[in-house]
């Protein structure tokens, strides 16, 4: 499928689940429960992470997000996980890839936050931030917008983004799951899983009808994030 459409997937899946993260006992052992900025955040680095198994592809959305660097890494990946669709494509990847992030947050600040500024950007390029035709000045774009915002996130806790990246690489896979290539969702056994939902990327069911559908969730489920919590402050109060 395509970049915005994974992108969409992975913030609609945060979102989703935000009420389970923020009660899970992982951050009770931190103290912590999600603020509204960081439930933000959560979806911007969701959405970002959704596109991280594309990082196989060499002419991809993650390969053209950031000019010659990401074009670089993307084929660097590909060779070492056998092309498109093999590894990156895996419950393993997205296990490991919220392990790692999990790791990096809470123990390497400064590296985290270049990872978070890759998140950040492969989220707004995903979602469309960008002029069509102009890579150059879309990624310049990208990544101005990208800086800022890390600017903005870089005092949250984000301890618990791990959650968030292994939750959009698993929106990637089940949304790939859904057209006839499939994935190696168990690799290294090389058997795929795969459905015939949406026939072909970019075809009529993924533009017109599981697009619009993501889109709508995700407006349904920030509103209900956003209304869910004005209602405990406002139950608070009372």
């Amino acid at each position: 499928m395509m970049g915005h459409t994974h992108a969409l997937s992975g913030a609609a899946a945060w979102l989703a689940i935000t009420p389970l993260v923020s009660n899970h006992a992982v951050l009770h052992q931190y103290a912590m429960s999600l603020s509204p900025a960081q439930i933000a955040a959560g979806t911007v680095v969701c959405a970002g992470a959704a596109l991280l198994p594309d990082m196989d592809h060499h002419d991809g959305t993650i390969a053209n997000t950031f000019g010659i660097v990401t074009r670089l890494i993307c084929r660097f990946v590909a060779w070492v996980s056998g092309g498109h669709r093999h590894a990156t494509h895996s419950l393993l990847f997205a296990a490991g890839m919220g392990a790692g992030t999990w790791w990096v947050a809470s123990h390497e600040p400064i590296a985290w936050w270049a990872i978070l500024f890759l998140l950040v950007g492969l989220g707004l390029r995903g979602i469309g931030i960008g002029l069509k035709e102009r890579d150059d000045v879309t990624g310049l774009l990208n990544a101005a917008i990208a800086a800022a915002l890390v600017y903005v996130m870089h005092d949250l806790d984000m301890r618990w983004a791990g959650y968030a990246v292994g939750l959009g690489c698993l929106a990637h896979v089940v949304g790939d799951c859904l057209t006839p290539e499939g994935c190696p969702v168990f690799w290294p056994v090389p058997q795929r899983l795969g459905m015939a939902i949406v026939p072909r990327t970019n075809g009529h069911v993924e533009r017109w009808v599981l697009t619009p559908l993501l889109t709508l969730g995700v407006i349904i489920l920030a509103i209900r994030s956003t209304l869910g919590d004005t209602t405990v402050h406002w139950l608070g109060r009372t």
